[in-house]
């Protein structure tokens, strides 16, 4: 029988029109990075959203279970976990986009997405706490 349905929050909203505008502005000043369209980016910072929350998610978990490992092959495991969580997201939102946008969207290579990532986080956290919403504990 039915569940319960998951409605996004106004952060969520909020979050993937400040990528747009972080994107897009990138866009507009890295040569490397390319949308052809708004709706281009507009959708590219839907799916930058989906992937990056999956990837914070994963972050703090491999962060709780460093933290709470009680041997030095649990600690190495954690770190092992987050040493090949930080590059391989890069990589991954790369791969995704050249699959799922082809040719009409450019993110540059592994050294711009990875500054564009940043950018879009800071530009998150920033924009929550301007307004107020809830922050994700990254």
């Amino acid at each position: 029988m039915g569940g319960r349905r998951h409605v996004p929050g106004p952060e969520h909203v909020i979050d993937v029109f400040v990528y747009v505008v972080v994107l897009n502005l990138t866009a507009q000043y890295a040569p490397e990075v390319i949308t052809e369209t708004f709706t281009t980016s507009l959708l590219v910072a839907l799916l930058l959203k989906l992937v990056l929350e999956v990837v914070l998610a994963a972050k703090r978990k491999a962060k709780r279970r460093f933290t709470a490992a009680q041997t030095p092959l649990g600690k190495a495991g954690g770190l092992l976990t987050l040493a090949v969580l930080l590059p391989g997201s890069k990589i991954l939102v790369l791969e995704l986009v050249a699959f799922v946008f082809g040719d009409a969207v450019s993110l540059g290579g592994f050294f711009t997405v990875t500054a564009l990532i940043i950018a879009l986080l800071l530009a998150r956290l920033g924009v929550r706490r301007l307004l107020e919403l809830p922050e994700d504990r990254v």
